[in-house]
């Protein structure tokens, strides 16, 4: 089929060398890593207990003890097991690798003669396995083991959670399915689905797959699974999430036959990829077709400017188009990640760079927000607006947190981080039957093989920060292939040199918002790109009605805030000046770049609650620092949307 002619493979043996992401990687391995093993073994004082571990020990028949934590608790395992394994495969450590040996150990003797394994039935209620896959995240559990033993046995080459995993999936493999006898039921939290074409794609085995195309298909159909499920287990309605419906779980109509994104966010983000797993392995159109629909739907009318995902608490979900609160924002962390794992898999069934564009929007912004710049404190939720007294006061802010938390009752986030960072430089360049394709900018190196001969890129560049960038290219022989170079959708200006000559009329070179650059290359071969990277004042569409008139500012990828800590209280009393002369600085406590620029802050003049005279104007300078980097000072106001001096 043609969606099969344009897929595209990742290099997964790039290296990240220095700059912004190697160190938010760096991070993660030597203090996240460690400090999420102390979680999952409640050794962290003054932090919600996760009881992951001691789950497994009990469950495995070690302990004595209930189970204690939410339903899903395994998965915070497997999620930090799946990050250990990138992170190995990248930067080997013994001692850490054993740690990870001696957590799949007892994850191995937990697992049931039968294959089965989750902690919560094991534990709490082994007579009533699969009653209720709506709620309770039995097969999202097993798909994170799976996608976890898939990455270790890709980084060490050791089979034994993988063994522990097919053992699982055979046992899935009998409960369900549409043979007569087997239940005819998929996730309530899709996840398992993406992660069984993962494993398939180890294994060659078609079982993994035919199990996969199940789950996706057999979604939304009619009888209603839930409702059945409901009714077998006594209850005669079954009312998901209240007005959200099974539009909840995405399981309103058949897949097929969607066309807005729906419902729980996170959910969402995993069963999207998985269509376009599928599109990728069977080649089938229509599938390719309804992603790209629900693309639109996604991030051209339910997408903040940070690659957040989520308008409301209720169901941690969308809404409706446009509907965009920015202080009342869900956007989960585990959203922009997921959209960024679906966005990579839309890469690399169709090189375009609206795909990679919105990766690096979700990355720079609502992703890396998702930690502190120490690694041990987090956002859940990531709110483009933040007040702590609203917040602390007010029913409708309860889910935002103005400070970043040790860890969660509920810790999806965290582990999925480190499980996304540890895995980053397996997203920046991938390989065609052409050449080379460069989706992201990083100070990195890749290896890859064009007719039989070993081929070197080196990336050098500071960006995000600057858009200086220089491909550098040794071969041992001399090789005919392309280099497809990413120009971001946010670049308006940029030069390009070959060899150190200027490359003329870009757009004839541009290929999807790729240049195309096809020669015979040789060793010592260079392209240096020169991306224009000033401020830029962003505009959200009208129909956005918290940011209808307002400006955020935006440098490179880079989406900017303003803080209580460079501005005082009442951020919304600020505006920026028509003529505002920004100024880029390295803030020094932070050591990213800042902006300045001139404006003005609204004060009364009565001092009436109502009147009928305009606020004085007083002259003040706005300071500006990157979204994600907020809240890694004193607590206090945030806010990405500021009052334009032609809105006031």
């Amino acid at each position: 089929m043609a969606v099969r002619d344009k897929i595209l493979r990742p290099c997964r043996n790039a290296v990240l060398k220095g700059g912004l992401l190697a160190g938010r990687v760096d991070v993660v391995r030597e203090k996240m890593l460690p400090y999420q093993w102390k979680a999952l073994n409640d050794l962290l004082p003054q932090v919600e207990p996760s009881h992951a571990m001691e789950n497994f020990r009990i469950a495995a028949g070690e302990k004595a003890g209930e189970f204690r934590g939410m339903v899903f608790q395994d998965s915070d395992v497997a999620k930090w097991l799946e990050a250990v394994a990138y992170s190995l495969a990248a930067h080997p450590d013994p001692e850490l690798e054993a740690q990870a040996d001696e957590a799949i150990d007892l994850v191995a003797r937990a697992q049931q003669p039968d294959g089965y394994l989750n902690t919560y039935y094991t534990i709490v209620d082994p007579d009533h396995r699969w009653t209720n896959l709506a709620d309770n995240h039995e097969l999202y559990c097993a798909g994170h083991f799976i996608e976890a033993a898939v990455a270790y046995y890709e980084a060490t080459g050791k089979d034994k959670l993988l063994q522990v995993v097919c053992r699982l999936v055979d046992h899935i493999d009998s409960m369900f399915g549409p043979e007569e006898g087997k239940k005819r039921g998929y996730p309530g939290h899709e996840e398992i689905e993406l992660a069984l074409i993962r494993l398939y794609r180890v294994t060659r085995d078609e079982r993994h797959l035919r199990l996969a195309q199940f789950f996706v298909e057999e979604r939304g159909k009619e009888p209603h699974y839930f409702q059945e499920e409901a009714r077998a287990r006594g209850l005669e309605n079954f009312h998901h999430w209240g007005r959200l419906g099974c539009a909840y779980s995405q399981a309103h109509v058949p897949v097929r036959e969607q066309k807005t994104a729906e419902g729980h966010a996170v959910r969402a983000m995993y069963l999207f990829s998985a269509v376009a797993d599928l599109a990728q392995e069977t080649g089938d159109e229509e599938l390719f077709r309804v992603c790209e629909t629900l693309w639109d739907s996604t991030v051209n009318r339910r997408m903040y400017i940070t690659g957040g995902l989520g308008s409301q608490a209720h169901g941690e979900g969308f809404t409706i188009d446009y509907d965009l609160p920015s202080s009342r924002a869900y956007a989960e962390t585990c959203a922009a990640i997921g959209l960024f794992f679906w966005g990579q898999r839309m890469l690399q069934l169709d090189p375009h760079g609206k795909y990679a564009d919105v990766m690096e929007r979700a990355l720079y912004n609502g992703i890396l927000s998702g930690m502190s710049l120490e690694g041990d404190r987090f956002f859940y939720v990531n709110p483009l607006e933040v007040s702590p007294k609203v917040a602390g006061i007010r029913h409708d802010h309860q889910h935002v947190t103005p400070t970043r938390q040790g860890w969660f009752a509920c810790a999806c986030c965290p582990p999925n981080l480190a499980r996304l960072l540890t895995s980053l430089h397996r997203y920046i360049y991938s390989r065609s039957s052409q050449g080379l394709h460069v989706h992201f900018f990083a100070d990195s190196e890749v290896q890859f093989v064009v007719d039989q001969a070993p081929v070197t890129l080196r990336q050098r560049t500071e960006y995000p920060w600057s858009g200086q960038v220089r491909l550098e290219l040794a071969l041992e022989q001399e090789a005919e292939f392309s280099l497809y170079v990413r120009l971001p959708g946010w670049c308006r200006k940029a030069q390009v040199k070959v060899n150190g000559e200027p490359l003329e009329d870009l757009a004839r070179h541009l290929d999807k918002g790729y240049l195309v650059l096809a020669r015979t290359w040789r060793s010592g071969d260079g392209v240096e790109l020169d991306l224009a990277m000033p401020v830029e004042k962003v505009y959200a569409h009208p129909k956005v009605r918290d940011a209808a008139g307002r400006i955020a500012l935006q440098r490179g990828p880079v989406v900017y805030c303003l803080e209580e800590a460079d501005n005082g209280p009442d951020l919304h009393a600020l505006v920026l000046a028509a003529d505002p002369d920004f100024v880029v600085e390295v803030d020094p406590e932070l050591q990213v770049p800042a902006i300045t620029a001139r404006g003005f802050r609204l004060e009364a003049v009565d001092p009436g609650l109502y009147a009928a005279c305009e606020p004085k104007r007083v002259p003040v300078t706005i300071k500006a620092v990157p979204y994600f980097i907020w809240d890694n000072r004193s607590p206090g106001e945030m806010s990405v949307w500021i009052r334009s001096a032609w809105e006031a």
